[in-house]
């Protein structure tokens, strides 16, 4: 299969290279710029990504990368171009200014690069570093107002620098000169489409799994649900699934998700485990010690229900490809700022083999598969939910009265959304339990009750999210039907804060 290899440096735009690649059906993988994959004859060019170090820092990334660049075509992307200047005898200085924003392109040398893209078209810059002087053999393609080198190629040869960023939409034709990378420069043939993805993943299934069992916990999401169909459609009745109610999913969830895969004929069994969840969380207000609570828990009740199946020799799991980035970053595994949300894993004495069919794919991606297998919207429409689910949408300790009280303001919110026609606007949106009380007046009579806060927020991935601005309308209907109907609440506040610096999830 052919591919695209992206060396990460460090950026935080990196994924975003990988899924502007993957949109024109070109599949690639990310790998830090210290552990470079043995390359074959299936890798058809590399893209250097961005990077919040400076060339002149000593401790800045600077690995040899002469035989990259002897057999591939090449794409530096701002500190990738300021690297390869660097190496190659040029000159790379601080900004008088700190360039970043919008700039436009008023030096255009025809090239295959920038090939339909007109002089004047608008790019994004993001460094506080410059190119003052490029190195020997190197022919300058265009220039911002404020950035001679703003793209150069190195002369007879298909190795491309940029200063700025192609993968953001800022860039207004950033998706074309990507495109003309991957196809004009390095004859990529865009066959990376959700059926081909489908169909090469259950070969690949069928020759790794044989005639194992295989057993898999389902959360009702997104991914996890994908993952099982796909390994079913490879194996059948060999895959074993369990989805378990912990207590703290949303209103009736249980109960419908269980529905849907049966209609989806996973095999899959549904465990009520609540109290478990409710004993091992009572007292704890920590967010940390409760995440730690819920996942040992769900993997004790894993566990259990495991042990029923004779013969289990697989784990399957819905882990996608932002997890496995992320675990792997450029300097190490990155610094721990929660636990992930989605709590479970592997118990140690279960010793089994990990099957991971979606872990080379983007969220959206895994919703486009699931489209292709047929899977309903119900599921593939959801928002993200984390695993500890209502456990952190509940600040404080937890108890069975704020999970109820909870489940009805959320199926408020989410259902107003819906009969409003902004569910399917809204990256991830949910109810969370304060843990103060206000005052507050109910007919002739003074309220000291509980506090409710909406959040609802617009992303492409989850790693960055900005608040969304909700109509007026829509948001005095849902907090006055909340305080109407949700005994034990008598505010709603909503919650303006974007990520960074805020989180999406509360804890």
């Amino acid at each position: 299969m052919q591919k695209i290899i992206i060396l990460d440096f460090g950026s935080q735009y990196t994924q975003l290279i990988a899924r502007r690649v993957r949109e024109q059906h070109v599949y690639c993988e990310i790998h830090p710029f210290n552990k470079i994959p043995t390359l074959d004859a299936s890798v058809k060019g590399i893209i250097l990504s961005g990077s919040p170090y400076s060339t002149n820092d000593p401790l800045s990334p600077n690995p040899d990368l002469k035989h990259i660049l002897s057999a591939y075509p090449v794409l530096g992307v701002c500190y990738g171009a300021q690297l390869l200047t660097k190496q190659f005898g040029g000159s790379v200085m601080p900004s008088k200014t700190r360039e970043y924003g919008r700039a436009n392109i008023t030096y255009l040398q025809p090239n295959p690069l920038f090939k339909d893209i007109s002089l004047g078209s608008q790019v994004w810059m993001s460094h506080s570093d410059t190119i003052t002087h490029l190195p020997e053999e190197v022919e300058l393609l265009a220039s911002t107002e404020s950035v001679t080198n703003a793209a150069f190629r190195f002369a007879g040869k298909n190795i491309y620098c940029i200063q700025f960023h192609p993968e953001v939409t800022h860039s207004t034709d950033g998706k074309k000169l990507i495109y003309n990378f991957l196809v004009g420069i390095c004859g990529c043939s865009q066959d990376w489409t959700p059926d081909h993805f489908i169909n090469s993943t259950i070969e690949s299934l069928k020759a790794k799994i044989g005639s194992d069992q295989v057993v898999m916990g389902l959360s009702g999401g997104v991914d996890s649900t994908v993952a099982a169909v796909l390994i079913q459609h490879a194996i059948g009745k060999q895959l074993h699934c369990i989805f378990i109610d912990n207590g703290l999913l949303r209103k009736d969830e249980f109960e419908k998700v269980l529905e849907i895969y049966k209609r989806l004929d996973l095999n899959v069994t549904g465990v009520r485990a609540a109290d478990q969840f409710y004993a091992a969380l009572d007292g704890l207000s920590e967010p940390e010690a409760k995440r730690k609570a819920i996942g040992k828990v769900f993997i004790d009740v894993f566990d259990q229900e495991s042990h029923r199946i004779q013969n289990v020799s697989w784990l399957g799991q819905g882990t996608i490809y932002p997890d496995v980035i992320e675990s792997v970053s450029v300097n190490g595994p990155s610094q721990t700022i929660k636990s992930h949300h989605n709590v479970g894993g592997l118990p140690e004495n279960m010793k089994l083999k990990v099957v991971e069919p979606l872990n080379t794919l983007f969220k959206d991606e895994v919703r486009e598969v699931g489209k292709a297998l047929g899977i309903p919207m119900d599921i593939l429409g959801r928002h993200p939910f984390p695993g500890p689910g209502l456990g952190i949408r509940i600040l404080g300790d937890i108890s069975p009265d704020k999970v109820r009280i909870l489940q009805e303001a959320d199926d408020i919110y989410i259902e107003n959304l819906k009969a409003f026609g902004l569910y399917d606007k809204v990256w991830q949106a949910g109810a969370i339990f304060l843990p103060i009380r206000s005052v507050g007046v109910m007919g002739d009579e003074r309220t000291y009750e509980n506090v409710i806060a909406l959040r609802a927020v617009e992303s492409l991935d989850g790693m960055t999210a900005d608040w969304c601005h909700l109509p007026y309308e829509f948001l005095a209907k849902v907090s006055n039907e909340i305080i109407n109907k949700v005994k034990g609440i008598n505010r709603v506040v909503y919650d303006i804060s974007s990520k960074p610096p805020a989180t999406i999830e509360w804890e």
